[in-house]
C-alpha cells in the first residue's frame, strides 16, 4: 500500500517561500502566476493490512510529527 501526504501552509499562514517563488517567476516573465503556496509531498510505501488503521495511524503521525498543525494542513491519501 502507498501513502500520499501533501503538506502546505495554512491559509492565514504567511508563506514567505512562496512569495519568493511568486517574485521570481514574475521576475522572469511569468505575470499571470498569482499567489504561490510551497508545501512538502512525501510518498511511505506500507505494508499490506487494514487500510483503515493504516489511515488513523498515518494521520496521528502527520499530526505530531510530519507536519506542524498550528501552522500546516496536510492531505492523506492512501493507494
Amino acid at each position: 500500500m502507498k501513502a500520499k501526504i501533501t503538506i502546505t501552509p495554512k491559509r492565514a499562514v504567511l508563506d514567505p517561500q512562496g512569495k519568493t517563488v511568486q517574485n521570481a517567476l514574475a521576475h522572469l516573465g511569468y505575470t499571470e502566476v498569482g499567489a504561490v503556496r510551497v508545501g512538502k509531498y512525501l510518498e511511505l510505501e506500507l505494508a499490506d493490512g487494514d487500510r483503515e488503521a493504516a489511515r488513523r495511524r498515518l494521520a496521528e503521525a502527520c499530526h505530531r510529527f510530519l507536519s506542524n498543525p498550528v501552522i500546516e494542513d496536510y492531505r492523506l491519501e492512501l493507494e
